[in-house]
């Protein structure tokens, strides 16, 4: 690497990817008011560009050219140069990345490069990664920062032309119309969303559309919801079944998934699952371990139970700090290759194993077949089940299954002596919500009490640490918890809570949603239109103030903190919860007619308001208590919120606390559609309460 004689100022940050840049010789600045009025006094024209630590191409426009001397020269002279970590500033990430759509017409990603007006901060022209020299259609990007400059320098009356067109389409996008007060929901987006679904899948790799593939764990769940409701009411929905089944099943068997470590990699750069982008993020993982326990609990695929338990142990492994809390993300790279860490030669798994494990092995994760990444190496993948194996080798399924479960130890023990990937170790309160939600969904699932014991960990840690004066930061980094909280910090972070109410019982939890929930409703609800702002009333002024009803990488925040505000109001009897939660539907339900395949979290709110969540809250002695919750506790039901509360139990006020323990070991109290039943002291009676 070309470093600078001197640092920049990227040296004081704590983001690891802003620090990967601290020595290149462009004079880089964090965004922030230094940066901004430097250019507003100089009239330099901002180059903003956007990436994280995984990221392949940031890392390769990073060397082409932020560490060329001569390249860095021109962005020096020209530009105010501001680098992102989009996994900081989700915020700027979100505002820009649709800033770029409605100028190019064309989906943007990371890197981001874009170049904004020197007093407003709006863009007026951008792209992603630019080559060093021209290629691959695209120019050199010594050459773009000449044409931006020269440009802006003679175009400024067109350009703020363009910028107020744009800043127009910026606000009109959060104001969408809402449906009346009075106008009926119905399930037609859900019916919807589930034919564009059925259209759109690959009937033979699994997965929707083409190549690239991306997993949408948050789509799945929602067609696994889909199917179990159609069993419940007797008329299985076969195709749903299909397009579920062989997209978990080709997702886990193919290059998607970490073969011997567990885990998913980001996406499939094909449309057969076989070669990934090689990065492991905890948002991918922690909602696709949720999704894989509630896939086995629903269907008893082994393929899925081993996945989840493989994932979670991942997860525990190398993605836990020693403090508590989940870090963000394993690079792509290392030693500075895509995916070297994981590649190996027929020789390398050769010399590890015996002869026996060894042809178990290349059978079964393609050994045998054809070089599937460069420089003649294997990415592997499961292309063979041990059954098939056992035929040809006139030995039993078992003994195949040893010989590979050995295998697979000796080559993880050798693949963990290479050279590692990086790994960024922020803690982000958002992706730690998804990952505490994903480990209490497989710990209760599966009854794995390490995993309920490491979302707890995490739980703590973030309470600890980034929950301070009644309001949460959103990222933690070598003792620095910094950063204002965005809507997803704390929808996220509610939607694990609840989850882990489900487990055990805690004092203290049920308060801490309860708290993070009013600062949803008092910081970021959109009073006038219905709806959440991504960011709160208190944030810093942006072109933008973000409001989406559509997923991206992570769900959509409207669509989960809908969701956990249904179930707190019917759990609490807080209006105020229920009415917010209504009124984000009613505010989304414009894009829930266009596109309601691309808002699933939206659509499970919906469910909701369709079908209200129904409450089981169990008091009693703690050994009687828990044979009660053993009964419904592992039961896939989506639409359940399940809590067992010792007597001694601290409760906030309000209905739990008027739920008393009687006479009896266990009393059970049983509510839905805002209504409760009787109280019932006896499993039988709680059994046919059910029933009905």
């Amino acid at each position: 690497m070309t470093e600078a004689s001197h640092p920049n100022r990227l040296i004081h940050e704590t983001s690891p990817y802003l620090r990967q840049h601290a020595h290149n010789p462009v004079d880089w600045y964090p965004w922030g008011e230094e940066a901004l009025d430097l250019a507003r006094r100089e009239g330099r024209p901002i180059l903003l560009s956007i990436g994280y630590s995984a990221c392949h191409w940031c890392h390769v426009m990073a060397h082409e050219s932020f560490e060329d001397e001569a390249t860095a020269q021109l962005m020096n002279a020209l530009f105010v140069n501001i680098k992102v970590d989009r996994e900081e500033r989700p915020d700027l990430d979100k505002i820009y990345q649709t800033a770029f759509h409605m100028l190019h017409r064309r989906a943007g990603g990371w890197p981001l490069t874009l170049f904004l007006t020197h007093d407003d901060q709006t863009p007026f022209v951008g792209g992603t990664y630019f080559p060093k020299t021209p290629r691959h259609g695209l120019p050199a990007f010594s050459d773009l920062l000449q044409r931006v400059d020269q440009y802006y320098r003679q175009h400024q009356p067109e350009l703020r032309q363009q910028n107020q067109a744009l800043l127009e389409a910026l606000r009109a996008e959060t104001t969408a119309p809402a449906p009346t007060k009075e106008g009926a929901l119905s399930d037609v987006p859900l019916q919807a969303a589930r034919a564009s679904w059925i259209r759109s899948f690959d009937p033979e790799h699994g997965g929707f559309g083409g190549a690239p593939k991306f997993p949408h764990p948050t789509s799945l769940e929602q067609l696994l919801r889909c199917w179990v409701a159609s069993l419940q009411t007797g008329t299985p929905d076969h195709p749903v079944e299909n397009a579920l089944r062989l997209t978990l099943q080709k997702m886990a068997l193919g290059g998607l998934y970490d073969q011997l470590g567990g885990g998913f990699y980001r996406y499939s750069v094909d449309a057969e699952w076989q070669i990934p982008h090689f990065e492991k993020m905890l948002y991918d993982n922690g909602p696709l371990l949720a999704l894989y326990a509630q896939a086995w609990q629903a269907t008893q695929d082994p393929l899925f139970r081993r996945v989840t338990e493989e994932t979670g142990a991942w997860i525990m492994r190398e993605m836990q700090s020693p403090e508590g809390g989940y870090y963000a993300t394993l690079d792509a790279d290392s030693e500075g290759e895509e995916g070297k860490f994981y590649l190996w030669t027929q020789d390398q798994v050769r010399e590890l194993l015996s002869t026996e494990e060894y042809t178990a092995f290349a059978v079964c994760y393609g050994l045998e077949q054809a070089p599937n990444f460069e420089n003649h190496a294997w990415h592997l993948r499961r292309t063979a089940e041990p059954t098939e194996l056992a035929s040809r080798l006139s030995v039993t399924p078992e003994q195949v299954e040893e010989w590979l479960a050995s295998a697979q130890h000796k080559l993880l023990e050798a693949r963990t002596q290479r050279i590692w990937p990086g790994r960024d170790e922020k803690i982000l309160t958002a992706w730690n919500g998804l990952a505490i939600r994903g480990m209490a969904i497989a710990g209760r699932l599966l009854d794995r009490e390490e995993f309920l014991n490491s979302a707890w960990r995490a739980l703590d840690f973030i309470r600890a640490q980034l929950w301070r004066d009644g309001r949460l930061l959103a990222v933690y980094k070598d003792g620095q918890a910094r950063l204002n909280a965005y809507l997803d910090d704390y929808a996220f972070l509610i939607d694990g809570i609840l989850e882990l109410l489900q487990c055990r019982w805690r004092d203290g939890d049920l308060e801490f949603a309860l708290a993070l929930a009013d600062v949803l409703l008092d910081q970021f609800q959109d009073r006038q239109s219905g709806g959440f702002f991504f960011t709160a009333t208190d944030h810093e002024n942006l072109i933008q103030r973000p409001k989406a009803a559509h997923d991206d990488a992570l769900p959509a925040g409207n669509g989960i903190a809908a969701q956990v505000l249904l179930k707190l109001g019917h759990l609490t009897g807080r209006s105020d919860y229920l009415e917010a939660a209504e009124r984000t539907v009613r505010w989304a339900w414009p894009m829930l007619e266009q596109a309601p395949n691309a808002c699933s979290a939206v659509l499970a709110a919906l469910e909701g308001e369709l079908n209200p969540a129904w409450t089981l809250v169990l008091r009693g002695q703690p050994d009687a208590l828990h044979i009660w919750w053993e009964r419904y506790a592992r039961s896939y039901a989506p639409q359940r919120l399940l809590l067992a509360i010792p007597t001694d139990a601290t409760v906030p006020p309000g209905p739990l606390a008027e739920w008393r323990a009687g006479a009896a070991p266990v009393t059970a109290y049983v509510c839905t559609n805002l209504e409760c039943r009787p109280p019932v002291t006896t499993l039988d009676a709680l059994e046919q309460e059910l029933a009905s």
